[in-house]
């Protein structure tokens, strides 16, 4: 597999997670409560808001690579 290719299928997962994460963060900050039940929290913040801004990063990255020249 070569590596624009790579960043691309990494981008398209990262994504999906932003979507599925960014949803259930957005639900348990505004309606206080978790769709997928039994939700729990660390530092005051929900858990799956950790998990947005990992898959956020990782989104970032993979488009940074993909705009460097590769050889």
């Amino acid at each position: 597999m070569k590596s624009k290719n790579a960043l691309t299928t990494i981008a398209i997962i990262s994504l999906i997670g932003i979507l599925f994460s960014g949803y259930l963060t957005i639900s348990e900050l505004t309606a206080n409560t978790c769709p997928i039940g039994g939700c729990q929290q660390v530092a005051g913040l929900p858990t799956c808001m950790y998990g947005l801004i990992m898959y956020l990063a990782v989104f970032i990255i993979a488009m940074l690579g993909k705009k460097q020249k590769i050889e």
